[in-house]
């Protein structure tokens, strides 16, 4: 894991609740599918759906890279769609449903928080738009 030294304990919490919510839904989705449901999907298709998603982001989460974290916060967003799908339509799991869009929801407030505090405190922030359009106000004048 990335040495949390010169990061602000505001960032180190988000850090932790994006690894939390990250390792917590990977493994849910594993227990999920291949231990509690009773479902006719290949294991492929599972593995290739409901797994392989959250692995792409898996090495620059756990080295805590902002801009990883930044586009995980996107992919978290369909666990959060199937978790609020499956609430919805399939009733004997919701419970089920319900520990995704919890996990998920922590991943996602984790993961885009923590890119936002972390690429400032290194400086990579977007410039307020502001400061863009007096930059190119300027540009243009000259």
């Amino acid at each position: 894991m990335n040495d949390e030294q010169g990061m602000q304990p505001r960032t180190s919490f988000y850090r932790k609740l994006s690894l939390l919510g990250y390792i917590g839904l990977l493994g849910w989705m594993c227990i999920w599918y291949f231990q509690l449901s009773d479902t006719e999907y290949s294991i492929t298709f599972i593995f290739l759906v409901y797994i392989l998603p959250l692995l792409f982001p898996m090495i620059g989460i756990f080295k805590g890279k902002p801009y990883t974290h930044a586009w995980a916060s996107f992919i978290v967003l369909l666990y959060l769609m199937h978790g609020i799908t499956a609430w919805y339509s399939i009733p004997d799991n919701w419970v089920y449903a319900c520990i995704e869009i919890v996990l998920s929801v922590m991943m996602f407030v984790g993961c885009s928080m923590f890119a936002r505090l972390r690429g400032q405190e290194l400086g990579q922030s977007l410039p307020k738009l502001k400061q863009v359009m007096e930059d190119e106000k300027q540009r243009f004048e000259r």
